[in-house]
């Protein structure tokens, strides 16, 4: 009888021993994978700012998307007064081709489905954070002219809705959210 309680008892610890075992294994490779996600983001952008990094990470930029990150400012302004007029389309794919996201391209078939479907809220945010770590590695000169370069495509967006006898007109929601984008080349990681 002793020997039975005992033979239970080590099985009950074994068996608790193998779980944490395997619950300690899953941790591991969790974080593996984050270091290898953090460590191609990197390579990818050229971003080091570990916090920056981590927050990508935190919001789901996956490598993958990261590219696609370029026309975020382009659909975000375009949704800012809740949808999207074939004038805007058409000016988003233009400009994402001229940006290298060529038709059949994951990075094309993601705009279209940004430009179908309302990216989630945290889409602005990754994009805030990722554009904070690039312009922690820029100059000012550089930062500016990334920043004239990228507002501006945002803008043309913005204003090829149209407006009152061909007048560019920028709504009150779009200036707002291109006020909000601008911001991003002035935060830090």
């Amino acid at each position: 009888m002793e020997k039975k309680l005992f033979d239970s008892g080590f099985s009950l610890e074994e068996a608790f021993f193998r779980k944490r075992d395997v619950e300690l294994i899953e941790q591991h490779r969790k974080l593996e994978k984050i270091k290898r996600t953090r460590e191609t983001l990197s390579e990818i952008s050229g971003i080091h700012n570990a916090k920056v990094l981590d927050k990508l990470i935190e919001l789901d930029v996956s490598p993958q998307v990261l590219s696609s990150m370029a026309v975020v400012p382009l659909v975000e302004v375009a949704w800012a007064d809740g949808k999207i007029d074939d004038n805007q389309r058409a000016a988003i794919l233009v400009s994402a081709e001229g940006n290298g996201i060529g038709k059949g391209s994951t990075d094309h078939a993601l705009l279209e489905n940004w430009l179908k479907h309302r990216s989630p809220a945290k889409l602005l945010d990754a994009w805030m954070h990722y554009i904070a770590g690039l312009c922690e590695i820029m100059n000012e000169e550089e930062r500016n002219a990334f920043r004239k370069d990228l507002i501006g495509r945002a803008r043309k967006v913005a204003g090829s809705s149209g407006g009152v006898l061909g007048l560019v007109k920028i709504s009150s929601e779009e200036q707002a959210i291109l006020k909000t984008m601008e911001s991003a080349f002035s935060l830090r990681g």
